[in-house]
């Protein structure tokens, strides 16, 4: 794609919530153009992240004496689902850099959060991330000054498309994880091109050679003399990231809706044996469309109010006990659960309501469907409704690990 005709450097940076979501609407609009031939040819989309930069939305958690839209994690939710609206791929990598972006926040030091954030947002910076907990082989050796990570891992979404890298191991001899940042540029950094997957064509997420990288121990994150002092809001990366996944499947599964909607409106025949000359007067076609449309609402707005009640977390960091961090996990759970759910039904089920020519690999309606059926496969669902169910049978939180 061109990455766009707008001058973004002309137009207002938004200073409100509704503000950015609007400057997100654009943009959607934008990349909705050519998704289908996009997700087609599985090009790396170094323009599509281009255009999230130009468009400032890389920054939209960066400080606003940096340039940055100053917004916290509810907006950025709904930035990435109407990111993923139009493109399921370019959701999911806004989605991964917004959180890559906040790890600076979740584990780093005062003065690294600083840095970082000013740093990213200055230079509006893409970041990736090699962090697959599923992969624990990666370690790290300490050499007095410095750490090196050797290893690999099988996913680093972002990758190619990346500025900044987030990498993760555990320190050789001991069970301490090590976070750190580096430019994705760094000499031993090697990036496959790997990912074959039915969905999310587009998304960078092959795996990565990690050899002989060195980092100063003042780079890893929240580390001062080589300790890290841990608190409960550290834990607080899988709720958040479970939530973005959350945010980018409803955000497909409203693409699907809607480009169902206008196929409906424009292409779709009646059935010659029902007795209506058009598609939108047969009662199932109309009972259907009731039917995803108010489950896709009702989870939108679960969502929403659960994005919200995280803020109380987010905003006093150091205050967070083990019990409120449990019990927003559970409701992260089952909006994840219900989240799955319906994206799964609204994109495999738009076809019923379309009809066979809808097929055609030029409408490209099988992207939804192929989108959230491969990144729903991330962790078992039946693993979140069980969360909640321990959580109302027993009155017992989740105890935190890499998916809960």
């Amino acid at each position: 794609m061109t990455t766009t005709e707008t001058d973004w450097s002309k137009t207002e940076t938004p200073t409100t919530a509704e503000g950015w979501v609007s400057r997100a609407a654009e943009v959607s609009a934008l990349l909705a153009v050519d998704a289908v031939t996009r997700d087609r040819e599985g090009k790396t989309p170094h323009a599509e992240v281009r255009l999230l930069k130009d468009s400032g939305l890389v920054t939209l958690l960066g400080p606003t004496e940096h340039g940055g839209g100053g917004q916290e994690w509810p907006t950025a939710y709904r930035v990435v689902r109407e990111i993923a609206a139009a493109d399921g791929s370019i959701g999911q990598l806004l989605g991964y850099h917004y959180l890559w972006f906040w790890a600076a926040r979740l584990v780093g030091t005062p003065e690294q959060i600083t840095a970082v954030e000013e740093l990213a947002t200055t230079n509006r910076l893409f970041f990736g991330g090699a962090v697959n907990p599923r992969d624990s082989d990666v370690t790290i050796t300490d050499e007095g000054d410095t750490i090196v990570y050797n290893g690999r891992k099988s996913f680093s979404t972002g990758s190619r498309v990346s500025d900044l890298t987030v990498l993760e191991g555990v320190l050789e001899g001991t069970d301490k994880h090590v976070f750190a940042i580096v430019p994705s540029d760094t000499p031993g950094l090697t990036f496959h091109d790997d990912w074959d997957n039915i969905g999310q064509r587009l998304t960078e997420s092959g795996g990565v050679t990690i050899d002989g990288v060195r980092v100063d121990w003042a780079s890893a994150a929240g580390y001062v003399d080589k300790t890290f002092t841990p608190r409960v809001y550290n834990t607080l990366n899988v709720p958040t990231i479970q939530l973005v996944f959350v945010n980018f499947y409803l955000g497909i599964a409203r693409g699907a809706l809607e480009t169902a909607r206008t196929y409906t409106r424009e292409k779709s025949r009646s059935w010659l044996h029902g007795g209506y000359e058009r598609a939108v007067d047969e009662p199932y076609v109309l009972d259907v469309y009731g039917d995803f449309t108010s489950k896709l609402w009702a989870v939108e707005a679960l969502a929403d109010r659960v994005a919200e009640e995280a803020l109380v977390i987010h905003r006093a960091p150091d205050r967070v006990t083990e019990r409120e961090r449990g019990e927003h996990e559970v409701r992260v759970a089952a909006v994840k659960a219900r989240a799955t759910e319906v994206a799964l039904e609204i994109t495999a089920g738009v076809f019923e309501v379309t009809g066979a020519r809808a097929t055609a690999s030029s409408e490209g309606l099988d992207r939804f469907w192929r989108n959230v059926r491969t990144h729903t496969l991330h962790d078992p669902v039946a693993y979140k409704r069980r969360e909640v169910g321990v959580f109302v049978l027993r009155d017992e939180i989740p105890e935190p690990t890499w998916y809960s």
